[in-house]
């Protein structure tokens, strides 16, 4: 049985604080394989993404093959919740990913702004006894998940072009796609 992560997220766009999070999880052995989903229609987030699912789930994917190969390697990004039409619930998501990999141990992971949320989500009590639900602590939200020294960073820091701290082929895809700052 191999414990999967499934990592999150509007990817707004995907920036270092995300890749330090991947890198983290397999360098620890905190999950042997992780699946990184970016979200469809995010329900929790004021507004729309501004890239479109497909942008983001290339960025995604753009940004993991940045990462060593022995990290990159344990990971995959799935466009399952892009590609589904309606609202992204991650309910819906583990489900499908539990009958993809029955045998195995499905890990939720959230940040701990995310998870300040957690009681809003779609049928959380039920999703709370579906999978084990890993808290990743982020600097200015409450510290009661794992420290894995997260960094400062936000997807709107670099959507406004305040920080890119991202990699160069994120930066380029972002720039030549007319995306956030570089409009």
């Amino acid at each position: 049985m191999s414990r999967v992560g499934i990592y999150g997220g509007t990817f707004d766009p995907i920036h270092a604080g995300h890749l330090h999070v991947i890198t983290e999880l397999i360098k620890r052995k905190i999950v042997d394989y992780l699946l990184i989903i970016p979200a469809g229609v995010p329900l929790l987030r004021e507004g729309a993404p501004e890239a479109s699912g497909s942008q983001r789930s290339v960025m995604c994917q753009l940004a993991i093959s940045s990462l060593p190969n022995e990290i990159a390697a344990h990971v995959e990004v799935s466009p399952i919740e892009i590609l589904r039409d309606g609202p992204s619930y991650a309910i819906d998501t583990v489900e499908a990913v539990q009958v993809s990999r029955p045998d195995d141990q499905i890990i939720l992971i959230v940040g701990a702004d995310a998870f300040e949320r957690f009681s809003q989500w779609h049928r959380s009590r039920e999703l709370e006894k579906m999978v084990e639900i890993l808290v990743i602590n982020r600097p200015g939200y409450s510290q009661s998940g794992l420290d894995i020294q997260a960094l400062d960073l936000s997807a709107t820091d670099v959507r406004v072009g305040k920080s890119m701290d991202i990699p160069v082929s994120v930066s380029t895809f972002i720039r030549e796609n007319g995306l956030y700052a570089s409009k």
